[in-house]
């Protein structure tokens, strides 16, 4: 490397404010040595990636570099495996899995207004902080975000969103002693029967939600319960309990917004991209228009008539011209609950075989498409618990005989194609919202439950942002519920009717139980059309 290459790379990284110890500018001279034809702009890319991370120092050291220039060409050798026509070649490249136990765990610095990754082996069984760290982080994640919308950031709020004034979010704490309105944020409780509290990081207020009404107005306002996060206006009285005249969830923001604030890190799991691979990732996913992903639910290996169905569909699907990509399979897989009582393990591993030689018989689907498995709520595992691990293996040992590439998943799990990504989620999850809602929600805009579920989870960035007494959660993998930044598409897996909703950009559907009412779902994520369908 000449010498004036060196200097220009000292003098570029002292115009950003960086100063260089030896060892790191030798790895930077031998990461640009990797591109003769384009020095410049590979010292450009580099510098731009260091501006995206977290750095203790401005003082490099060869770590810190390393770590970037591995990551710029891990992403470079990604890319390049790609491949640049649509087809059974390119679904399966583009196509990045993840199970939920693989998913980063980030913490917000709320001083220095950053995320900082957890770096630590997490364990399944957490002690008491780990509940704590769990509301914590959900409380943290909606207040970053919070803080950088409009009508939460300026001193004085709209007219036309409050009769009061200022919007300024006040702690629980400071209410003590005040009069007049306050806006406030927190979480709902009940720390005593039958009374309902707003808790922050600060204090818990006793709140009472009687006369209280949405203030999203024409939008869709969601379940109100236990554990959810929202903002709520109103005043003390006399005896303490903080009377709320309107409230709703946190607003959302959008992706992009928060792409741009947090460039460079990897909330999704998948690798996080550069710019250059977005959009090279982006031109291929436009020309992926053949790639399609079947979906079911509730697929009963155990009832004649569902197999029938299911042989029905695979036949489909093998005459067409092009074969789907990708087969997502969700629990529940035995008509039975798999609980204490169950004892049939041995005829539901002889029943994922046969679903394995079904599979092979189609020799274009085993060829070309995937075969993706996520387990049910009622499926055989440790507990019920969120997220669950993937089935056992003992369970789907014959099936991988058949079909070697199939791959079972834990539940959430999530998946990125080309730069789409998709969260999948299988939980009865309609019908426990609506009983554990404590207040009906509005119906000027929809009376649709499952659009009020979709709008729910997503103000809460939270998949299941039920009480935990509701549906217990592993404290210390609560993260991999979350939902930020927005994902492009969630399918959430439910024994309800089949709905599709799209909500500020946002695909939602539930595929429907495939075993009760044969529906199930046809998604082509390069147009995010989703085709309702049944056999």
């Amino acid at each position: 490397m000449s010498s004036s290459m060196r200097n220009k790379v000292q003098r570029k990284f002292k115009m950003r404010g960086y100063t260089l110890k030896m060892e790191a500018l030798t790895e930077i001279l031998g990461f640009i040595g990797r591109f003769p034809e384009a020095e410049e702009e590979a010292l450009d890319l580099l510098l731009d990636e260091l501006h995206n991370v977290s750095l203790k120092s401005s003082i490099l050291d060869k770590e810190s570099v390393h770590r970037v220039v591995s990551l710029l060409l891990e992403a470079e050798a990604a890319v390049e495996e790609s491949p640049t026509t649509s087809g059974y070649g390119s679904a399966s490249s583009a196509l990045r899995i993840i199970d939920a136990f693989d998913v980063p765990k980030f913490r917000y610095d709320p001083i220095k207004k950053l995320f900082h990754k957890y770096s630590g082996k997490l364990p399944i069984y957490g002690d008491a902080s780990a509940k704590v760290t769990l509301y914590r982080d959900r409380f943290f994640l909606l207040f970053q975000r919070l803080s950088r919308d409009p009508h939460f950031s300026r001193p004085v709020f709209d007219s036309d969103m409050s009769d009061y004034g200022s919007c300024q979010i006040s702690p629980i704490q400071s209410l003590v002693g005040q009069t007049g309105k306050r806006w406030v944020m927190g979480l709902i409780s009940q720390l005593e029967d039958g009374h309902f509290y707003l808790e922050d990081l600060t204090a818990a207020v006793e709140v009472d939600l009687t006369n209280a009404i949405s203030f999203y107005g024409p939008e869709i306002s969601g379940f109100f319960v236990e554990n959810t996060i929202i903002l709520a206006e109103g005043e003390m009285l006399l005896d303490g309990i903080f009377q709320v005249k309107t409230c709703g969830f946190p607003p959302l923001e959008d992706r992009e917004k928060s792409l741009a604030m947090f460039a460079g890190i990897d909330f999704f799991g998948g690798g996080s991209l550069t710019k250059e691979e977005t959009v090279r990732l982006a031109e291929l996913e436009r020309g992926a228009v053949n790639d399609m992903f079947v979906i079911l639910s509730d697929v009963w290996l155990d009832n004649e008539e569902t197999m029938e169905k299911l042989q029905t569909i695979l036949s489909g699907y093998e005459n067409e011209n092009v074969v789907p990509s990708l087969f997502v399979f969700m629990g529940n897989f035995c008509s039975h609950p798999c609980n204490l009582s169950f004892n049939s393990y041995s005829s539901t591993r002889s029943q994922f075989g046969k679903l394995g030689k079904m599979i092979a018989d189609h020799k274009r689907l085993k060829e070309h498409s995937r075969f993706v498995f996520i387990p049910g709520p009622d499926d055989i595992g440790p507990s019920n618990a969120l997220p669950r691990c993937s089935l056992p293996k003992y369970i789907t040992e014959e099936f991988q005989n058949h079909i070697p590439n199939a791959v079972f998943l834990s539940n959430p799990c999530r998946i990125r194609f080309y730069t789409q990504e998709i969260v999948f989620l299988r939980q009865d999850m309609l019908y426990r919202m609506r009983r554990s809602c404590l207040m009906p929600p509005l119906t000027e805009e929809t009376s649709d439950p499952f659009e009020h579920l979709v709008a729910t989870i997503m103000h809460q960035s939270h998949l299941c942002p039920l009480p935990l007494s509701v549906q217990p959660i592993v404290w210390n993998f609560d993260h991999c519920l979350h939902l930020y930044p927005t994902p492009q598409t969630i399918v959430l897996g439910d024994r309800s009717e089949q709905k599709a909703f799209k909500y500020t950009g946002v695909t939602c559907f539930n595929p429907g139980s495939f075993s009760n009412d044969f529906t199930f779902v046809a998604y082509r994520p390069c147009s995010q059309e989703v085709e309702l369908s049944a056999v």
